[in-house]
């Protein structure tokens, strides 16, 4: 489980990407930006992660984050699947994307998540099955794309992975 009120709890990010996933708190946001608060604390002091299009970065440019390296290897991962749980914040006339992908060692991509566009300015709930297939290590990789408007993000918090894997 993380919620990002200390560090980014072995979340890394991708170097193959345009720009990064940033820790941030509502206090410090610029006026019409991002959540009033985060979701763990539902305080402005409260820590999530959080992308938004500005002048420095140009729509369509990608920002991922990755869970450390998942084990197929425990049984029940491989019968019941594990699940990711996390919370979203999706607000502004022209956001961008939220992708999410479970990615395996050998770097094969699955979506399992995909949502561009406002979905208001509140946190919403999602829970995704990580597909069961095969032996291989996984990763869970978050990555929002740039929208066209300098005050639209999208924020991340509570990323919870089940303990099947």
């Amino acid at each position: 489980h993380c919620n990002f009120e200390f560090d980014l709890c072995g979340w890394k990010q991708d170097e193959n990407d345009d720009f990064d996933w940033n820790l941030r708190t509502s206090s410090t946001r610029n006026i019409g930006t991002g959540p009033a608060t985060d979701h763990t604390l539902q305080d402005p002091s409260g820590h999530y992660i959080f992308i938004k299009s500005s002048f420095l970065q140009l729509p369509g440019q990608k920002a991922r984050i990755s869970s450390p390296v998942l084990s197929r290897r425990n049984k029940d991962c491989k019968v019941c699947g594990g699940v990711i749980l996390f919370y979203y914040h999706m607000y502004g006339a022209h956001i961008g994307s939220l992708i999410v992908y479970q990615r395996t060692t050998a770097k094969h991509e699955k979506i399992l998540f995909n949502l561009t566009g406002n979905q208001g300015n509140f946190w919403q709930r999602k829970a995704l099955v990580v597909a069961g297939d095969g032996e291989e290590d996984f990763q869970v990789v978050f990555e929002g794309i740039a929208g066209k408007g300098p005050k639209d993000g999208i924020a991340l918090d509570d990323l919870t992975l089940s303990r099947e894997c």
